[in-house]
């Protein structure tokens, strides 16, 4: 796994200034004829549709069951946290990939938003009630999701979906750091837009919820499997013993 460094060393020290990674899209997409670069351009698409569809659920299934007003505000702190995340990601990736267990941390970390939610969605319609009267211990109105809850659930799954879109991202782009940032950028867009609509509409559609909580389980496990057992980006922790 360590050969793989040199490669992730191209993209991180082509991601350097705004000037560099602004110079490093003009010099990849002025380019984006050539074969390579115009099959860097489509592996990093696919794989961002692929990111933004994962995310989105996600996002707009946690945020979902909120005001609208909240849920609005929820999706957009989301959005901005995803995006500050894979530039910040992006910018430091040969550092992360040194890092042995960084990506069994996220997936665990993700694996516990995905325990909250589970138990949101099979304890919908429970409350508190009256512990000192019989029978009537969950009985009165639903409790509503916590604004700030959804903001933390949110910004955590943002941290480990972020850190597998951009190792993913990273290794389709290779020496193409131009390519790596508006990639980014794009699955940030795709995100913000289907995550709204997801949002609106999980109150009326529950199974909506049930996919959140399926691809949120599936990433996580992708990511504790990687973290433990290793692959083309990552060094396994169980690799070292």
């Amino acid at each position: 796994m360590i050969e793989l460094l040199p490669i992730f060393s191209v993209v991180a020290t082509g991601l350097g200034s705004i000037t560099d990674i602004w110079a490093a899209i003009v010099q990849d997409f002025s380019n984006i004829g050539t074969p390579a670069a115009l099959a860097a351009f489509g592996q990093v698409v696919l794989i961002d549709l692929v990111f933004a569809a994962d995310n989105a659920i996600v996002v707009g299934a946690l945020a979902g069951g909120l005001p609208a007003e909240q849920r609005r505000k929820v999706i957009l702190i989301g959005i901005a946290a995803a995006l500050v995340l894979r530039i910040l990601f992006a910018l430091i990736v040969v550092q992360l990939l040194q890092i042995v267990g960084l990506v069994l941390a996220g997936g665990l970390l993700l694996l516990w938003v995905g325990w909250s939610f589970y138990r949101e969605i099979f304890h919908e319609g429970e409350s508190p009630g009256s512990e000192e009267i019989e029978g009537d211990e969950r009985s009165g109105v639903k409790a509503k999701r916590s604004f700030w809850a959804a903001v933390w659930a949110v910004t955590a799954a943002d941290v480990s979906m972020s850190l597998d879109n951009v190792l993913g991202v990273a290794g389709a782009a290779r020496e193409h750091p131009g390519i790596l940032v508006i990639g980014l950028l794009l699955s940030v867009a795709l995100m913000g837009l289907a995550a709204n609509v997801i949002a609106k509409y999980i109150e009326r559609y529950k199974w909506i919820a049930y996919l959140g909580l399926a691809v949120i389980v599936y990433v996580a496990g992708k990511m504790i499997y990687s973290g433990l057992m290793g692959d083309e980006q990552t060094i396994g922790v169980l690799t070292l013993f």
